[in-house]
């Protein structure tokens, strides 16, 4: 009898700690390049084929990064992520509310798409003279830069992911004689919430990049302020620590978005799930 609930749980195990070691090679291949680098980077500045006042060893970023740490890099970070997650919110609930009216009604479609296509192709610098007459140099013109640099992406595919939806689907809808809104809630923003979700990781890295636009021109904090005044003191190990923390937030929050994202559509059974 034990032997046997023993060999009924032995899959299970077996199961488990398969997917530990998926997950554990998984981590060591990501590291491997970054690692490589840094070892690299450090031997060249070194035996002095790089100068350090262009490019500074990893042992004296690191240096950077507790002497920052220690008097208000925390705060620079902090600054920074609350701004680019408020604009991506404010951004990317517009987008959402536009997309949806457009994608689903043919006649608001043929009235705001052609004045939001030209609007996408401004690049964002121009916003900056503007919002900063219009608004000043306070949090409000940043954000508002952060939140148009939100709202297109998730825009763009959510429109396309409803009008990509399969026909024969609302065919099916129909069938079963479900009311306009019980398609668009049961059918219509299930099948395109792939693309939803595509568009909305897409908005919080522009959201990023957006962030760094509206710091480097006006701000006393942030990580773009430290870019701004690494360049304006020449020191290359300030702008580079600030260019590594913008890597790494931009990674850690996209991977949140992801952990979100397969959570929602876990109900697929798709390829590379």
């Amino acid at each position: 009898m034990t032997k046997s609930v023993a060999s009924s749980f032995s899959p299970i195990v077996v199961k488990k700690s398969s997917s530990f070691q998926l997950k554990l090679k998984s981590v060591l291949k990501a590291i491997t390049l970054p690692v490589l680098l840094l070892i690299a980077c450090e031997y060249l500045v070194r035996a002095g084929f790089i100068e350090p006042y262009l490019l500074p060893a990893p042992s004296s970023l690191w240096q950077t990064f507790l002497d920052l740490w220690q008097a208000d890099l925390w705060m620079h970070v902090w600054t920074s992520t609350w701004r680019v997650f408020l604009g991506f919110f404010i951004g990317s609930a517009l987008a959402l509310i536009f997309a949806i009216l457009v994608g689903l009604n043919k006649q608001v479609e043929a009235f705001l798409e052609p004045s939001f296509s030209a609007i996408k192709s401004i690049p964002s610098l121009a916003w900056i003279p503007l919002l900063l007459l219009w608004l000043g140099i306070d949090e409000a013109s940043k954000i508002t830069l952060i939140a148009i640099g939100a709202f297109f992406p998730t825009y763009t595919n959510t429109v396309a992911a409803i009008k990509g939806v399969d026909r024969k689907l609302i065919e099916v809808a129909q069938v079963y004689r479900l009311k306009y809104w019980q398609q668009v809630q049961q059918i219509i923003l299930p099948a395109a919430s792939p693309g939803i979700l595509t568009g909305l990781r897409n908005s919080l890295s522009l959201a990023w990049m957006f962030m760094i636009a509206a710091e480097l021109i006006a701000a006393t904090q942030g990580i773009g302020y430290l870019l701004s005044d690494g360049r304006e003191t020449s020191r290359p190990d300030i702008v580079i620590l600030a260019i590594i923390l913008l890597a790494v937030l931009g990674k850690l929050s996209d991977s949140i978005m992801k952990a979100i994202e397969t959570w929602l559509l876990r109900w697929r059974d798709v390829f590379g799930t």
